[in-house]
């Protein structure tokens, strides 16, 4: 299974909801608070091309893009493969 990196904060809905979906499906993933690490927002920002709002996801250091783009793939049959590949 590929890496998965998810970029955070505390108190994010859709942090909460992509790492929901992720643990459903029983995918380990390095978690990057860029609340608490503000340094690692402008890091986030640069591999996510300039994303700014969290969660950044990224599968294998591929940019996914947030939370609705990694229930979009699972709706689509995808993330299995994404993750898998």
């Amino acid at each position: 299974m590929k890496q998965v990196e998810i970029y955070t904060t505390r108190f994010c809905g859709f942090c909460v909801a992509a790492k929901r979906l992720l643990k459903q499906k029983s995918v380990d993933y390095k978690e990057i608070d860029v609340g608490a690490e503000p340094a690692k927002r402008s890091e986030m920002m640069q591999r996510a091309n300039g994303g700014r709002t969290v969660p950044q996801i990224f599968i294998g250091g591929r940019h996914i893009g947030g939370c609705d783009e990694l229930y979009q793939l699972e709706r689509a049959g995808k993330l299995n493969s994404v993750l898998a590949a």
